[in-house]
């Protein structure tokens, strides 16, 4: 790390915020400016990773629209800089259309400078970390994550989980929808443990014929059947040394589950047609969108194999439960595919937003991929609506939320974050948010996150 300071821009008009923000933000080199043409002239010359924005800005300092013209620009002109948006109390709806706009995050007057520090934070340790997959990626190497975007309290947990399962040699159970991302998170505990040098070999178990499965899984001996002209290797002598993962593991036949079970208690195979045992070291990682405890009672999963895949279970929450996620994972598939296809579209409509919000998501990340994917193909203008994404807008009255909503949203979004950030720990995350035990217990039932003294 060098040693000069981080940059922080800050576009607002009223003087002693600037001030108050400076005196705040003394680690940092704050560069202050008061309109759209002093903002982009001081982005041009400091580039700073992180501006703080207010919407309201000459000429029109009790309106939005300039606000709005100058994250445009900015984004235009340094489409990584994280910026995040300062609006007045209460004013969601100009928050959210701000995110749908490129912003990184908003935060509403009055300032209270410990929150807007942690955010400004956290937006720098987020770029540093873009930074550092870039050239990573660029040298040749891997991200462990790539392809997953961890927002919100929900996924950050499930990273930090997978982060600690995977140095130790456990066989692991990822559960999930179909589209939540399973193979990433099975690709990511291969490259961080201690295997991320061998291969990772991934087979789904829904895919393949049953009586082609097992052949593909254990391999062959040659004339072990008609066409085994060959002795050939199975998948899991394919990635001795490494990772398997057995996806859509619900869909194994009986007669494979038990010869899975014998390979995890004794760590060896016998190829089909074959009576030499072979000892092979790899990890399984198994996945299913499917309920096993309900494939149990019913006769089609065997209680023991699912005691042995299970050392470490880990569960993916949906994307219409990943709080905030939505809009996250639209900016990022609308940035990657812009860039490959060459167009030039910078945002989603304020329509386009209330209705990524609004829709439920039954195919998951899958699905949203796919849908920004097709709507850049067919959109006309410079940001993509809520028609180009084949979604229906909700009306504007059902948009709205009253004082009571807004707060226990707001409420409810701290708690997450600050749960989070003390990686569940209640003392930590009641000291974070200013309250006291009792109130993060209380919260935390009333949000219904769940939670465990710790």
């Amino acid at each position: 790390m060098v040693d000069e300071k981080r940059k922080l821009l800050v576009v607002e008009d009223d003087r002693g915020l600037q001030k108050q923000i400076k005196w705040a933000f003394r680690e940092y080199e704050v560069i202050a400016a008061e309109n759209r043409s002093q903002a982009i002239a001081e982005l041009r010359r400091h580039e700073p990773a992180v501006v703080l924005q207010d919407l309201g800005l000459p000429p029109d300092p009790t309106g939005v629209e300039e606000g709005f013209a100058t994250l445009r620009e900015i984004l235009a002109l340094a489409p990584r800089t994280k910026v995040i948006v300062v609006t007045g109390r209460g004013d969601r709806d100009n928050a959210v259309r701000a995110v749908g706009a490129g912003a990184y995050d908003f935060y509403s007057k009055p300032v209270d400078v410990d929150v807007l520090k942690l955010l400004v934070n956290r937006a720098w340790n987020l770029h540093e970390l873009e930074q550092a997959n870039r050239q990573l990626q660029a040298e040749g190497g891997l991200a462990a994550f790539e392809g997953m975007i961890a927002s919100g309290a929900a996924m950050q947990r499930v990273c930090r989980t997978v982060e600690k399962v995977a140095p130790v040699d456990v066989t692991t159970l990822l559960l999930g929808e179909s589209g939540t991302g399973k193979e990433v998170f099975a690709r990511a505990l291969h490259q961080l443990s201690p295997r991320h040098d061998k291969r990772f070999v991934a087979i789904n178990c829904a895919a393949i014929p049953e009586n082609l499965l097992e052949s593909e899984l254990f391999g062959y001996e040659k004339g072990a059947f008609t066409g085994a002209h060959r002795t050939t290797p199975g998948k899991f002598e394919l990635a001795s040394g490494g990772t398997l993962l057995l996806d859509e593991i619900g869909d194994m036949p009986p007669a494979l589950q038990s010869k899975l079970l014998r390979f995890l208690q004794e760590r060896v195979i016998e190829r089909v047609g074959g009576r030499e045992e072979i000892p092979v070291d790899v990890r399984v990682v198994c996945a299913t969108n499917q309920d096993l405890a309900q494939l149990i009672r019913d006769g089609r999963f065997r209680q023991d194999l699912f005691y042995r895949i299970s050392e470490v279970t880990v569960t993916i929450p949906p994307l219409r439960d990943r709080e905030g996620g939505q809009l996250v994972l639209a900016r990022y598939f609308l940035d990657k595919y812009a860039t490959q296809m060459k167009r030039n579209l910078k945002g989603f409509t304020d329509g386009a937003v209330a209705a990524i919000r609004a829709y439920p998501w039954p195919g998951n990340v899958r699905e949203m991929e796919n849908k920004i994917k097709g709507a850049l193909v067919i959109a006309d203008g410079p940001l993509l609506t809520a028609d180009d994404l084949g979604l229906a807008e909700p009306g504007r009255a059902d948009a709205r939320l009253n004082l009571r909503q807004v707060r226990d949203e707001a409420e409810r979004r701290a708690l997450e974050e600050a749960m989070a950030m003390a990686a569940g720990n209640i003392s930590r995350a009641a000291d974070l948010l200013g309250v006291a035990r009792p109130t993060v217990y209380d919260l935390l039932q009333r949000h219904g996150l769940g939670g465990s003294p710790a």
